[in-house]
């Protein structure tokens, strides 16, 4: 018994020495690197997690068996969509649930994270009854069954859907302390489906007359909105796969219309008709909703792609820098996407827009995409920030300030603002969300809105 207990003693004991000597070793190695040179690591008797066998490894793991869908790890329980009362008909059915931003990664949004948007509830459609009509100034009107429409030559896509209300609630001054609330109505996702223009090539469409496609959905809104044809015969898509995956109920399954880079509200879910005419329908989410009013009292109409846009992800109200030490690398890093085309740089500003630095495009940049773009950052306690980013896309458009927004949509629209937007960093890490007037310099923040 001693003698085993002593060899044990020795073999715990022999353990720590190599881990210890196997940290000092990496410690010197990577000393000269730009983060790990800014941490005062002290190792002393090494760290417990390190030495200690883990108790999730002294146990049998789940079978193969469970979870024949996979879930999230439990310890990843916050990560889910939110919704609030201010944006929700009473019913939570005529609403939205809005994206963790602050805890996406890469340029795509998990199917159960992908921001909700419906007007009358998520609907369910049995896919063996799924039928999509398409009629109206046509040689061949068609009825076709989702296995029909799925012979069809495929594509998949990788674009965002934005909500043309997204930061709409900051016209006059931040609303929400927080990026999932004030940028969340939006994702982006890997689509696969079918162009409309590939679709309709064989049914006789008279051109001569046919400006405009109506897109229905089998929702008790029945949903509908108008489509201008040079947009339909050009990415115009529909699409039955997200991700990898069938659609999700609250995605439009089993078939969505999607308009690359064109507001959300456009991408009809359930969808059951497409009907061509030559002229456009007037639908109620086109003349009494989904509108913006203009200083005159008179409101645009028909306007669709969502301009030019970036945000500040990572710090946020969510995810301060209340743990960081002076002198600290962090890597500061954020989203910039257009629906007029692809994002051909970032600038970032540490003072509110006065002046700006050069952001890094990181990993992929593709047309009508998120872009993802970094800064990497020395900090120092006690600074207090203004952090705000300032994109650009190859159409030639760049995000404006809200006075030059302003001035011409003045503060009473909801749709399409673009506007920079700032995230103020206090001296002790934390993280607000502001608004900057360049006529008066004026800081406007949620409290004092």
């Amino acid at each position: 018994m001693d003698k085993n207990k002593s060899n044990i003693d020795l073999e715990i004991s022999d353990r720590r020495n190599f881990f210890k000597k196997t940290v000092a070793i990496s410690v010197t190695a990577l000393a000269g690197t730009s983060l790990l040179a800014s941490q005062n690591a002290t190792f002393g008797d090494g760290e417990p997690e390190i030495l200690n066998h883990a108790k999730w490894g002294q146990v049998w793991g789940d079978p193969v068996s469970k979870n024949l869908y996979g879930v999230p790890s439990p310890y990843e329980h916050n990560v889910i969509r939110r919704n609030t009362k201010l944006l929700a008909s009473g019913n939570f059915r005529a609403s939205i649930a809005v994206t963790p931003l602050h805890e996406s990664e890469g340029i795509i949004t998990p199917n159960g994270l992908f921001f909700s948007r419906s007007h009358g509830g998520t609907c369910f459609v049995d896919p063996n009854e799924f039928r999509l009509m398409i009629h109206g100034l046509v040689d061949k009107p068609l009825v076709l069954t989702l296995e029909e429409l799925k012979r069809y030559p495929r594509v998949t896509r990788t674009h965002f859907i934005e909500c043309p209300a997204n930061g709409g609630q900051e016209w006059r001054a931040p609303q929400f302390n927080s990026l999932q609330f004030s940028k969340g109505f939006m994702s982006s996702a890997e689509w696969t489906g079918v162009y409309i223009k590939d679709l309709i090539k064989d049914l006789g469409l008279d051109l001569s007359k046919a400006q405009w496609m109506l897109a229905e959905g089998s929702d008790n809104s029945e949903m509908g909105r108008t489509v201008p044809i040079d947009k339909v015969l050009d990415d115009a898509m529909l699409v039955w796969g997200q991700n990898g995956e069938a659609l999700r109920p609250e995605q439009g399954y089993p078939v969505r219309l999607l308009l690359p880079g064109w507001e959300g509200n456009l991408c009809v879910k359930w969808l059951k008709r497409l009907e061509f005419s030559q002229e456009p329908w007037y639908a109620k989410e086109e003349t009494s909703k989904y509108t913006n009013l203009k200083p005159s009292g008179k409101a645009i109409q028909h306007f669709y792609a969502n301009e030019v846009n970036s945000t500040v992800v990572t710090p946020s109200p969510e995810k301060p820098w209340t743990h960081l030490k002076d002198g600290d690398m962090v890597e500061i890093e954020g989203l910039a996407w257009s629906g007029m085309g692809t994002i051909t740089g970032v600038d970032l500003s540490f003072d509110g827009g006065k002046n700006y630095v050069k952001a890094k495009l990181k990993g992929l940049v593709l047309p009508k995409s998120w872009t993802r773009w970094s800064y990497m950052h020395k900090y120092k306690k006690g600074d207090v920030l203004l952090l705000t980013s300032r994109a650009t896309d190859d159409a030639g458009f760049i995000q404006p300030t809200i006075d030059e927004e302003t001035l011409v949509m003045g503060v009473e629209a909801v749709y399409h603002r673009n506007a920079v937007e700032t995230w103020e960093v206090t001296a002790d890490g934390k993280v607000n969300h502001v608004q900057i007037r360049t006529d008066h310099r004026e800081t406007k923040g949620v409290n004092n809105a």
